[in-house]
Protein backbone atom coordinates (compact mmCIF):
# COMPACT_ATOMS: atom_id res chain seq x y z
CA UNK A 1 0.00 0.00 0.00
CA UNK A 2 0.99 3.56 -1.37
CA UNK A 3 1.38 6.69 1.58
CA UNK A 4 -1.82 8.47 1.38
CA UNK A 5 -2.40 11.49 -0.86
CA UNK A 6 -4.77 14.66 -0.54
CA UNK A 7 -7.02 15.33 -3.86
CA UNK A 8 -6.70 19.17 -4.31
CA UNK A 9 -10.61 18.98 -5.76
CA UNK A 10 -12.19 17.21 -2.49
CA UNK A 11 -9.68 17.80 0.05
CA UNK A 12 -10.22 14.26 1.45
CA UNK A 13 -7.79 11.95 2.24
CA UNK A 14 -7.07 8.89 -0.03
CA UNK A 15 -4.75 5.95 -0.14
CA UNK A 16 -3.81 4.18 -3.81
CA UNK A 17 -3.66 0.67 -3.45
CA UNK A 18 -1.62 -1.92 -5.84
CA UNK A 19 -3.56 -5.50 -6.00
CA UNK A 20 -3.45 -7.74 -8.82
CA UNK A 21 -6.02 -6.82 -11.01
CA UNK A 22 -7.60 -10.57 -10.58
CA UNK A 23 -7.77 -9.28 -6.56
CA UNK A 24 -9.05 -5.97 -7.40
CA UNK A 25 -12.53 -6.20 -7.75
CA UNK A 26 -12.82 -8.76 -4.38
CA UNK A 27 -11.41 -6.04 -2.71
CA UNK A 28 -13.59 -3.62 -4.10
CA UNK A 29 -16.41 -4.84 -3.85
CA UNK A 30 -15.72 -5.74 0.35
CA UNK A 31 -15.05 -2.12 0.60
CA UNK A 32 -18.24 -1.00 -1.10
CA UNK A 33 -20.11 -3.87 1.38
CA UNK A 34 -18.35 -2.04 4.79
CA UNK A 35 -19.22 1.19 3.01
CA UNK A 36 -15.88 2.35 2.23
CA UNK A 37 -15.53 4.79 -0.21
CA UNK A 38 -13.26 3.81 -3.52
CA UNK A 39 -13.22 4.08 -6.64
CA UNK A 40 -11.07 1.94 -9.47
CA UNK A 41 -8.76 4.00 -11.92
CA UNK A 42 -8.26 3.28 -15.41
CA UNK A 43 -4.47 2.53 -14.62
CA UNK A 44 -5.62 -0.55 -12.66
CA UNK A 45 -4.59 0.78 -8.93
CA UNK A 46 -7.34 1.07 -6.09
CA UNK A 47 -8.48 4.30 -4.57
CA UNK A 48 -9.53 4.35 -1.06
CA UNK A 49 -10.88 7.07 1.11
CA UNK A 50 -9.55 7.47 4.58
CA UNK A 51 -11.30 9.37 6.79
CA UNK A 52 -9.86 7.82 10.33
CA UNK A 53 -7.76 5.25 11.52
CA UNK A 54 -10.29 2.31 11.77
CA UNK A 55 -10.62 2.92 7.70
CA UNK A 56 -6.67 2.23 7.55
CA UNK A 57 -7.07 -1.00 10.12
CA UNK A 58 -10.03 -2.29 7.91
CA UNK A 59 -8.22 -2.10 4.09
CA UNK A 60 -4.87 -3.18 5.27
CA UNK A 61 -7.03 -6.16 7.13
CA UNK A 62 -8.69 -6.61 3.73
CA UNK A 63 -5.87 -6.25 1.13
CA UNK A 64 -4.31 -9.04 3.36
CA UNK A 65 -6.89 -11.15 3.27
CA UNK A 66 -6.07 -11.30 -0.61
CA UNK A 67 -2.54 -10.73 -0.79
CA UNK A 68 -0.90 -13.62 1.56
CA UNK A 69 -1.38 -17.19 1.74
CA UNK A 70 -3.53 -19.25 3.38
CA UNK A 71 -1.11 -20.80 5.57
CA UNK A 72 0.08 -17.00 6.33
CA UNK A 73 -3.34 -16.27 7.75
CA UNK A 74 -3.64 -19.33 9.83
CA UNK A 75 -0.24 -17.95 11.23
CA UNK A 76 -1.10 -14.65 11.72
CA UNK A 77 -4.65 -15.88 13.31
CA UNK A 78 -2.32 -18.45 15.71
CA UNK A 79 -0.31 -15.85 17.08
CA UNK A 80 -3.39 -13.21 17.76
CA UNK A 81 -4.62 -15.94 20.33
CA UNK A 82 -0.95 -16.27 21.99
CA UNK A 83 -1.24 -12.85 22.94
Amino acid sequence: MLPPYTSNTLGDHYCIVQIPLSDRWQVYHRLQELMIPCLCDSDGSLRVQVDNFLTVILVHSIVKQFSVSRQELIDWLERCWQM
